[in-house]
């Protein structure tokens, strides 16, 4: 009798729903996954582009057609300055290779360190161990075979991009209908979904604009120092800069020192201490004041959870690690908060 009880049917109709709707969020979960990268983006730019959207919606009479607008004028302003930069740097990364191979020799480097009798032995050893020579014409060989992989991978770069406005475009459209839709999925109160939405705009806003404006003035200024003092491929290493600059405890110095040292055991001393006190002066102030300006105060992460965002991000999720590493760590921190706030004994 015990088993034809209806409560015990329930119950057991409970528990297989719930192991079903389990199964069915991994099914799902691995589903999107090919198209994470995608939707982590398009909800990026809905995010940023948002205001843009709204002021659209008043010119235009439905929000499709001001989202189709916005779309639109996101891609003029990403898409067209984008295939500028990487058809420049196509040509310069093909015309620089010749130039680099020569000083890339080992008989190259071994007579700029013979110039330095005293400080050769302890040169040489640091040489043999790390074979330079043999890492830099590796580089050098990447780098004239850099065009040809970005060749090979510009259609499924071409597909992404798509997808990317094909999500943004319903990010957009159906904004209000999501939001809704996830507020009565999370167990929150009203005030506390607002803290934790107020929080993950907050966190794309410093990722992607204070990032990207830090990383941009870090290459723009280091590549002009090596277009000032004649260096190969300067927008290349540039754009190198920049993008090293997204990464905590990485940064430009990782190009510019290199090329200062490589400038002084070729014997422009003078050269070298410019780009050293450019990197360390002008470079280093742009991440280590400009940064904490720009990203730290709508970011609200301590510098070791932010690498750990950001580096531990790139690594699980690759490119849309930047944004989606910052928004898992921040948004934990809420829910932490939220927590805390509702545990609390009240006095």
């Amino acid at each position: 009798m015990c088993h034809d009880d209806p409560s015990h049917r329930r119950q057991s109709s409970t528990r297989m729903l719930s192991v079903m709707v389990g199964a069915a969020a991994i099914l799902c979960a691995v589903m999107v996954f090919p198209f994470l990268s995608a939707i982590v983006w398009s909800f990026a730019l809905a995010i940023l582009f948002t205001p843009l959207d709204t002021w659209m919606r008043r010119l235009l009479p439905a929000p499709g057609l001001a989202a189709a607008a916005t779309v639109a004028i996101v891609a003029g302003i990403v898409v067209v300055p984008t295939i500028a930069v990487l058809g420049i740097l196509l040509n310069e990364a093909a015309g620089s290779a010749p130039r680099l191979r020569p000083l890339l020799e080992a008989e190259h480097w071994t007579r700029a360190i013979d110039n330095y009798p005293r400080l050769a032995p302890a040169i040489h050893s640091i040489v043999e161990r790390l074979n330079i020579p043999e890492l830099l014409q590796t580089a050098s060989a990447w780098l004239a075979g850099w065009s040809g992989s970005f060749i090979q991978g510009s259609v499924s770069g071409l597909i992404a991009l798509l997808l990317t406005f094909y999500f943004l475009f319903y990010s957009l459209r159906d904004r209000d209908l999501a939001i809704a839709a996830i507020g009565r999925v999370l167990p929150l109160t009203a005030s506390e979904y607002t803290r934790l939405t107020d929080r993950i705009t907050n966190t794309i806003f410093a990722s992607v604009y204070g990032t990207a404006a830090v990383a941009v003035l870090q290459g723009g200024l280091g590549g002009a120092m090596f277009w000032w003092l004649d260096l190969p491929a300067p927008l290349f290493w540039g754009v190198l800069m920049g993008l090293l600059g997204i990464v905590p405890f990485l940064g430009a110095f990782v190009i510019w020192a290199p090329a200062a040292l490589f400038l002084g055991l070729n014997g422009d001393v003078q050269a070298a201490i410019l780009l050293a006190l450019w990197g360390t002066l002008v470079i280093g102030l742009v991440d280590n004041v400009l940064y904490p300006i720009l990203v730290g105060r709508r970011l609200m992460l301590h510098t070791v959870p932010s690498f750990i965002a950001v580096v531990g991000g790139l690594v699980l999720f690759g490119t849309s690690g930047i944004v989606l590493g910052p928004i898992i760590v921040a948004g934990a921190q809420t829910l932490l908060g939220i927590r805390r706030t509702r545990t609390a004994p009240t006095e």
